[in-house]
């Protein structure tokens, strides 16, 4: 590393203010801070001074998405095999998915960071690292069979209206994959929704066993299909037909545990979206007008993306609610609204992408009447003296 370290300073003049290649300096910045911690400190003023920076606070969410992400590798092959009756080993799945799973990585990277670049340089800003993460959600919460030039269209659009017109990493107001995935699903909806996307190469229909379906289990609750629901270890497991990175439930707490330990995810939203959703269960259990209003308050945690929105996308730091209170009624309203929109609107049996979405939104207005709430109380301890 000392060798690199050598070349890079080598060659950072050529990029810096007089120098043949100035036009690059944010792009040299990029590649170089994601090399080495950034030297850079603030000068002046009261900070709090810490070994971690953005860029690796990013890394590890990325770490903690690994356990979806391999799993999800393994579960397309694993559908794959079992829809056209073949028996396969584990590495053959895994291998199958992976050839599946890369190139959608690759292009939600390279269009996404590609849109930031042009941005930093015309901007003549700093890459901001917040892509990192972006570029892995936007495959996980994708089907197999996806075409990959409706991920790159999905995934500029997202960055260009998500965060850049906004101005930029930290100024977004909604979560740019989840805006990724709703753009697919309102433009090109065929391609995300329906009971074909979910399996490779079920929408061909070549070879598939007689009686397979890919159906989901939110699409079989939607249906009022409920007897066709899996078991819920079977949803905890995760070898079910749905998006790449959110059927196994396992895999998303593995995760849930790194961000929890590394101090990085916020507990207050991860619970309340848990606890919001058991309380809009049971009061639909309570009033039973249908079937889908009879499922039990785990299978709801259980069923689509739920837990998946819950622990990486309702804790986004730039989308949620930034005070302690306004979380805990940010994350309430996500679970709340999410198992609503589940049973009461068929027509959008994955309630969780909408219902983020939407507390995005009204987040800024959840933290400013905590804040007047906390005004009002502090104002009612000072007692004002007339002179």
């Amino acid at each position: 590393m000392k060798g690199l370290r050598k070349i890079l300073d080598k060659i950072k003049p050529n990029f810096r203010k007089g120098g043949k290649f100035e036009k690059f300096e944010s792009t040299f910045d990029a590649f170089e801070t994601f090399l080495f911690v950034s030297d850079k400190v603030t000068k002046k003023g009261a900070h709090i001074r810490d070994a971690i920076d953005m860029k690796r606070t990013m890394s590890v969410v990325v770490i903690a998405l690994m356990p979806a992400l391999l799993f999800g590798m393994y579960n397309i092959g694993y559908q794959y095999f079992s829809s056209i009756g073949q028996a396969a080993g584990f590495f053959e799945m895994f291998w199958f998915g992976l050839l599946k799973m890369l190139p959608i990585i690759i292009v939600s990277y390279v269009s996404g960071l590609a849109v930031e670049f042009i941005f930093a340089q015309v901007r003549h800003h700093e890459v901001n690292e917040g892509f990192l993460v972006t570029g892995m959600l936007i495959p996980l919460v994708m089907p197999p069979d996806v075409p990959l030039w409706i991920v790159a269209v999905a995934t500029i659009f997202a960055v260009i209206i998500g965060k850049e017109a906004f101005g930029g990493t930290g100024m977004n107001i909604l979560n740019p994959a989840l805006l990724a995935r709703a753009f697919i699903f309102f433009a090109y909806p065929s391609k995300i929704s329906g009971d074909l996307p979910w399996v490779s190469g079920l929408a061909s229909g070549q070879g598939v066993v007689d009686g397979f379906s890919g159906a989901t289990a939110l699409s079989h609750a939607a249906q009022g299909a409920i007897e066709k629901i899996p078991d819920n270890f079977t949803l905890f497991m995760g070898l079910i037909p749905g998006s790449i990175g959110e059927t196994s439930k396992l895999a998303i707490l593995l995760g849930a545990g790194i961000l929890l330990i590394s101090g990085i995810g916020n507990w207050r939203i991860m619970f309340s979206v848990v606890i919001g959703g058991i309380i809009m269960s049971l009061l639909f259990n309570l009033i039973g007008a249908n079937a889908y209003m009879g499922v039990s308050p785990l299978t709801h945690l259980l069923l689509g993306g739920f837990l998946f929105g819950a622990v990486f996308m309702a804790t986004d730091p730039v989308t949620a609610a930034q005070t302690n209170n306004g979380k805990i009624i940010y994350g309430l309203l996500i679970g709340m609204f999410a198992i609503l929109l589940r049973v009461l609107n068929p027509a959008y049996p994955e309630g969780m992408m909408l219902a983020i979405l939407l507390m995005n939104v009204f987040a800024p207005l959840i933290d400013h009447y905590v804040v007047q709430a906390n005004i009002r109380r502090r104002m009612k301890r000072v007692t004002i003296s007339k002179s």
